[in-house]
């Protein structure tokens, strides 16, 4: 097949940090970011009070539900809307926000600040650049993150729990090193009887829950959502080492409590409610779970990054980067912020809020490392971290993998291979029908 493409990359007026510079700052000039309902756009609500003294511009963050999020955002640059100078978009969003002209192309800005190289290459690459490979860049990292596991050390530490376990499996109770061993965990610890539960695992069928979940045991057992180049997937999303991938998810997810059956976003309520002992989440969402006030276990919860697959290990990114809406006619006052914003003592005091920074020297000190208990998981994480397909046409790929995979979870209709095929074949339809590919 020839490669070719139905979009091109608009050009977008690049506005230069110096032009920035020269500008005095007026009385009551204020920058709106849109970013979604949770506790990080509150440690930058927090953090931009200090950008407020230093420049006089006072910043606005809107906050909007998850479940509206996207929705909000789009509908409103469907219109050439200003109701927003910036967003912290997520990942995925790369491709339509440049591709659609939504996004200021802050290439430019980008390598002469030398921010491509202060922050981490897994952040740059899976927040700011597309397309990938190209060096070109619509976005500031802002909140980097990825799937973790946060569990109960009071039952793993358990001296009767620990001599079952060993009697049981043969080796001893302690964080999983695999996938395998994380299936066993959760089927020591799976009692029904009792109301609790071995793990709780993404499931959740209507926005990217169950996708965010499973892709990552594709990439683990050694394949892959397809050829990001060649927008190739049949023989790729449906090969042997996928369809094992998605066996061995439902394997583990079997273990959890039906009542989960979409559990995504929500997974710290389990953990909390005393009714399992590992939970699935992303890094952003354990903050809380040290808070006795929030969590009666806080004392005994404790963290750990993805373990490996049989191929690889590989974790789901999260977070977003912060990227200028090409709409706005604050434009000047956006890079004032965001230049203010990659400082390295400002990355340092958005780490001590509770953001999670992607700058190189604040992310790997000894310092950051000590700061939380599930800090160096995090580090670890974002070295293997991986996305989405992060073109224009992700959300239509989103349902249709949600769909199936959902299905296979939650039903016995359909086959691990059967999910596979219908996935592989309908992705590349989507493909096609976009203009990707032509005889």
């Amino acid at each position: 097949m020839r490669l070719i493409s139905k979009y091109t990359i608009p050009v977008l007026i690049i506005v230069f940090l110096f032009g920035c510079q020269k500008k005095e700052v007026r009385k009551n000039e204020s920058i709106t970011i849109l970013w979604a309902q949770w506790a990080p756009s509150d440690y930058l609500q927090e953090l931009s009070k200090d950008f407020t003294k230093e420049t006089g511009i006072k910043v606005i963050v809107k906050q909007e539900p998850w479940t509206s999020f996207q929705d909000v955002f789009f509908k409103e640059m469907a219109v050439k809307g200003e109701s927003y100078d910036m967003v912290a978009g997520d990942s995925q969003w790369l491709g339509r926000g440049s591709v659609e002209g939504h996004y200021v192309d802050i290439s430019k800005w980008m390598i002469e600040n030398k921010v491509d190289k202060t922050m981490t290459p897994a952040s740059v690459v899976g927040y700011s650049e597309y397309p990938k490979d190209s060096g070109r860049y619509w976005a500031v990292p802002l909140e980097g993150d990825a799937m973790g596991f946060a569990y109960r050390k009071d039952l793993f530490e358990d001296i009767n729990e620990k001599k079952a376990f060993q009697l049981k499996y043969g080796y001893p109770l302690a964080i999983p090193k695999t996938w395998s061993q994380l299936k066993d965990i959760s089927e020591f610890f799976y009692r029904p009887d009792e109301d609790f539960y071995g793990v709780a695992v993404w499931c959740e069928g209507n926005y990217d829950g169950v996708t965010m979940g499973v892709e990552t045991f594709v990439w683990a057992w050694g394949a892959d959502l397809g050829d990001y180049k060649k927008y190739k997937v049949q023989g790729i999303l449906n090969s042997t080492e996928s369809v094992e991938a998605l066996k061995a998810y439902k394997q583990i997810y079997q273990y959890s409590s039906p009542d989960w059956k979409n559990a995504y976003l929500d997974t710290n309520k389990a953990l909390i409610e005393g009714k399992v002992s590992m939970i699935m989440s992303y890094f952003a969402f354990f903050p809380g779970l040290l808070d006795p006030e929030q969590n009666p276990y806080a004392h005994d919860t404790g963290f750990f990054a993805n373990p490996s697959g049989p191929k690889t290990r590989v974790s789901s990114l999260g977070g977003q980067g912060l990227s200028v809406i090409s709409y706005s006619k604050k434009k000047d006052l956006c890079f004032k912020f965001i230049e203010w914003l990659v400082r390295e003592d400002v990355q340092m005091k958005w780490a001590e809020l509770g953001g999670y920074s992607c700058n190189n020297k604040v992310l790997s000190s000894e310092w950051f490392l000590r700061l939380k208990p599930y800090n160096r998981a995090l580090m670890e994480s974002m070295n293997f971290v991986k996305d989405f397909w992060v073109v224009p046409e992700y959300s239509e790929l989103l349902k249709v993998s949600q769909e199936y995979w959902f299905r296979f979870l939650t039903t016995d209709e359909i086959t691990s291979q059967e999910a596979m095929d219908a996935i592989a074949q309908e992705w590349e339809n989507i493909f096609e029908w976009a203009g990707y590919y032509k005889e």
